[in-house]
C-alpha cells in the first residue's frame, strides 16, 4: 500500500496550528503565573514583582528584557493600587507628610536613573548576580522588618532628611535594577526612619514609587532591549492582567491568612528567587 505523506501546504498548516497551540498555552501560563504572584503580593501588601523576575527568566527572557517587562508590570499594578490606597487613607493625611515623600524622592529619582543605566550596560552574567544579591537584601530587610528587628530611629531633622535621601538613593537603584516598585524597601524606611504608621507609610510608598518607576522606565526606553515589549506584547498583557487580578484577590484575602505563615513563606521564596536568578548567570 503506498505511503501517504503530507504536502508542503499541509505540513505548513500543521506547524502553524502547533505554533498557535503553544502560544495559547504560553499565554495561559503567563496569566496563571501572574495571578499567583499577585495573590501572594496582595497578601503581604507588595506588588509581587520580586517573585515575577525569576519566572520571567524561566519563560526564556534575557536578564535585561526580564527587568524591563517586570518594570512595565510593576507600573500597571501600582497604577491600579494607587486610587484604592488613597481611598483607604485620607488624602489630607498623605499630603500633610509631603516632606517625607520629597525627602525620599531627592535620592530615589537619581538612584532610579543610574540603576537603569547600569543595568543596560552590564553583561548578562554580571546582571544576574547583581539581581540575585539585591533579592537577598530585600529578603533580609523584609524579614527583619516584619519580625520587629528594625528599631525606630529618632534623629534630628537634618540628619533624618540626609539619611532619607541617601537611603532613598539606594532604594531607587535597587528598584530600577530589579524592575520592581520598591515598596518592600520604602515601607521599612518610612516607618523606621520617620516613625509613621504602616497604612500611611503604604500610601506614601506608592507616591514615591510611581515617579521613581516612571523615571527608570524612561531610561530603559532608550535601550534596544526595550523592543521586547513590542515583540511580546500579548505575553506582557496576559501576565499583567493576571498580576492585577491576583493583587486584588490577595488584598481581599488579607487577614484570612496569618502573618506568622506569610512572612516566613515570603522570606523563603525571596531567598529561592535570589538563588534562581544567581544560577542563571
Amino acid at each position: 500500500m503506498p505511503r501517504v505523506t503530507a504536502t508542503g501546504d499541509e505540513a505548513g498548516s500543521q506547524a502553524q496550528l502547533a505554533g498557535r497551540r503553544d502560544s495559547v498555552r504560553r499565554l495561559g501560563l503567563a496569566v496563571l503565573a501572574g495571578a499567583s504572584i499577585g495573590v501572594l503580593g496582595g497578601l503581604v501588601g507588595l506588588g509581587g514583582a520580586e517573585f515575577r523576575l525569576p519566572l520571567l527568566l524561566m519563560f526564556g527572557f534575557a536578564a535585561l528584557a526580564s527587568v524591563i517587562i517586570n518594570k512595565t508590570m510593576s507600573l500597571v499594578v501600582v497604577l491600579v493600587a494607587l486610587p484604592s490606597r488613597l481611598v483607604g487613607v485620607p488624602f489630607a493625611a498623605v499630603v500633610s507628610h509631603w516632606s517625607v515623600a520629597v525627602t525620599l524622592l531627592v535620592g530615589s529619582l537619581p538612584g532610579a536613573w543610574l540603576g537603569a543605566a547600569w543595568a543596560t550596560r552590564m553583561r548578562a552574567d554580571t546582571l544576574h548576580r547583581v539581581l540575585g544579591a539585591l533579592l537577598l537584601v530585600i529578603a533580609a530587610v523584609f524579614g527583619a522588618y516584619h519580625l520587629g528587628w528594625l528599631p525606630e530611629l529618632d534623629l534630628p531633622a537634618v540628619a533624618q532628611a540626609l539619611t532619607g535621601a541617601i537611603v532613598g538613593f539606594g532604594c531607587g537603584v535597587a528598584a530600577a535594577m530589579l524592575g520592581v516598585a520598591g515598596g518592600e524597601l520604602y515601607l521599612p524606611v518610612i516607618t523606621v526612619l520617620f516613625g509613621l504608621d504602616v497604612k500611611l507609610a503604604g500610601s506614601l510608598t506608592l507616591l514615591v514609587s510611581f515617579p521613581t518607576m516612571l523615571l527608570a522606565f524612561a531610561r530603559y526606553s532608550r535601550s534596544q532591549a526595550f523592543g521586547v515589549l513590542r515583540e511580546h506584547a500579548s505575553f506582557v498583557v496576559a501576565m499583567a492582567a493576571g498580576s492585577v487580578a491576583g493583587s486584588v484577590a490577595g488584598g481581599l484575602l488579607l487577614g484570612v491568612v496569618s502573618e506568622a505563615v506569610i512572612v516566613p513563606l515570603v522570606v523563603v521564596l525571596l531567598f529561592a528567587s535570589a538563588l534562581k536568578v544567581w544560577r542563571h548567570a
